[in-house]
């Protein structure tokens, strides 16, 4: 004979068939937050190479458009007549200060668009439209060849993108700038093609700390921006270098003086952008005109010496490989000095990262010629100066010597120059310490800290990491109503409250699986059957450092925060925790 079940066991039945593949799928395949931070993080750094590309094409775009030709800046310039020298600039800084002035009536309301104060200070977010319109700008200042890079505008919209990315997901505010955070390592990495020196970009000079809570992600974000760039266009290493012979004993003397010199020449060229910036301001020209005479002062230089449009990425080729006649370097780097602070000066918006390469590269090469001409065993080959005076070039102007020799080694694979090149690295960060405070980003990141106090860490306890509304149980929930939470939630425990919204206890995923086999006994079960009421707590006011030591001995994501009357009044995430920890561990960077 047919039994018949009644609607409520057949019901009843199905939910625990459903419930017990959850708890076998938690048990062995649900990610814990930390993985599904990194998996974040990995989209973050897919989406920042698709805007770096779409800005580079757009960019040789607009390139193309001024100088009717599918050339290099420098070859593109040096084909044009000497008054395109000089209208092609000034139009492209022009054009931008357009860009700039109607893209103010537009984003009048929104904040500042450095990702930097984001991560740094801010809450995680960055605005969309202020940055679109900045990096439109940039586009024209590059396109038209001004002195100055595109990594700013490219690490800039990466972080756009992770930014955009964290709010759609209502991340709260530490994973947001985590995730900006991703999102700027991105597009370091994807500009120089770097990986591992866009992870220490971000960890060493703007977060301060290489903790694997936010380096992990960082190294996730940055290893997928690469393979999306190195997959979707004809990424390699950036320099081509020759191979160097062994670097002598003789050679570390000098190789120490190059340290000082470099060391001592960065302050000196980051002094003397700041005095330009200054000049343009006094002036007091509209913002048109101002970026127009900018790319005036470019066109000027470029008549004669064409060199210096771009980022002097091309240069830095033939200086490292020995092409340019080191008397013709001469002349380049005074004059790509002088372009590189008329455009930095008016305001043209870009980076000066890769004009500070070329800086480094032409100080090594010809400090390397001379010490060959006077003692050829202490520089056998003034190439190997340059790339080393690249690095250490870069790290007294960053401020971060740890990521300035992995990127020359990632930017150019080679080990023949690690040696002198982690030497003069550490000398010219002391020497560029010791010369002057301020460096290339911590200047800017030291204002906005002062400008206001994080809102979202304040004095560093658990009610400004709290979660609030978490997901809650009535004391007679059924069986069937945990069962129906447990499938709809990516929760590993439901939160037992009373009428009056006081904490009761946990019902835990593990709990319940006594119950699973046994449909008829489980129709009888409510919540306060099975609530743990012993489960750890932490206080709203309870200072972070505390508030760990309620996530020893458990296996748990979250903790509830009840109140000193014992309301719920949130959840505090693990990964949140710790990264607020670490935040909290961040030194302003000297």
């Amino acid at each position: 004979m047919k039994v018949v079940m009644d609607p409520a066991t057949v019901l009843m039945r199905r939910l625990l068939r459903l419930l017990r593949w959850r708890v076998w799928i938690q048990e062995r395949l649900q990610p814990t937050e930390w993985q599904v931070t990194l998996m974040w993080a990995a989209l973050a750094g897919i989406l920042g190479a698709l805007a770096s590309i779409i800005f580079t094409t757009l960019t040789e775009r607009v390139h193309y458009w001024f100088g009717s030709s599918s050339l290099g800046v420098v070859d593109s310039m040096r084909a044009l007549p000497w008054w395109g020298c000089l209208l092609v600039p000034t139009l492209g800084g022009a054009c931008a200060g357009v860009i700039l002035v109607f893209g103010q009536r537009i984003t009048r309301a929104q904040s500042s668009t450095d990702y930097m104060e984001a991560i740094a200070i801010g809450d995680g977010n960055v605005p969309t439209r202020a940055s679109l319109v900045k990096s439109a700008a940039a586009m024209f200042s590059i396109g038209s060849g001004g002195s100055i890079g595109r990594e700013g505008p490219m690490v800039q919209l990466a972080a756009v993108a992770a930014s955009r990315l964290g709010r759609w997901r209502k991340f709260p505010p530490p994973q947001r700038r985590l995730l900006v955070a991703c999102g700027a390592a991105a597009g370091i990495a994807s500009a120089y093609n770097a990986p591992i020196a866009g992870s220490f970009f971000v960890a060493e000079i703007i977060l301060g700390t290489i903790a694997m809570e936010s380096l992990g992600p960082l190294v996730v974000s940055a290893v997928a921006a690469t393979l999306t760039v190195r997959v979707l266009t004809a990424a390699h290493v950036l320099y081509k270098v020759p191979a160097f012979a062994e670097v002598s004993p003789w050679e570390m003397g000098p190789y120490v003086l190059l340290g000082i010199f470099t060391g001592a020449l960065a302050p000196a060229f980051l002094r003397s952008l700041r005095n330009a910036e200054k000049f343009f301001v006094t002036l007091k020209l509209p913002i048109i005109l101002r970026l127009a005479l900018g790319g005036l002062a470019v066109g000027i230089i470029a008549v004669r010496v064409p060199q210096v449009c771009g980022n002097g990425y091309t240069e830095v080729v033939k200086i490292v490989n020995g092409t340019t006649p080191w008397m013709l370097v001469i002349g380049i780097f005074a004059c790509k000095w002088l372009a590189t602070m008329a455009s930095f000066g008016s305001g043209a918006p870009g980076g000066v990262f890769t004009p500070s390469l070329f800086m480094g590269a032409s100080a090594g090469l010809l400090f390397g010629t001379g010490v060959h001409d006077l003692w050829p065993a202490g520089a056998q080959d003034p190439r190997a100066f340059a790339l080393v005076g690249m690095g250490a070039f870069l790290s007294a102007a960053s401020r971060a010597p740890v990521m300035a020799v992995i990127m020359l080694f990632e930017m150019t694979m080679s080990y023949d120059i690690i040696l002198p090149l982690l030497l003069c690295s550490v000398i010219a960060y002391y020497t560029s310490k010791g010369i002057e405070s301020s460096s290339l980003y911590s200047e800017s990141l030291r204002r906005k800290t002062a400008a206001g106090p994080d809102p979202t860490i304040g004095e560093g306890h658990v009610s400004d990491l709290m979660r609030e509304n978490p997901p809650t149980l009535s004391p007679s929930a059924r069986f069937a109503d945990v069962a129906r939470m447990f499938l709809k939630l990516r929760v590993n425990n439901l939160y037992v409250v009373d009428p009056d919204g006081r904490f009761l206890g946990v019902v835990s995923l593990h709990d319940i699986k006594p119950y699973l086999g046994e449909p008829d006994l489980a129709g009888l079960v409510i919540a306060r059957d099975i609530v743990r009421e012993d489960f750890p707590r932490v206080a709203p006011d309870q200072p972070l450092t505390e508030a760990l030591a309620g996530f020893l001995g458990i296996v748990a994501e979250r903790l509830p925060v009840v109140d000193r009357d014992g309301v719920l009044r949130g959840s505090l995430s693990k990964s949140d925790l710790l990264l607020g920890l670490v935040e909290k561990r961040k030194v302003p960077k000297a």
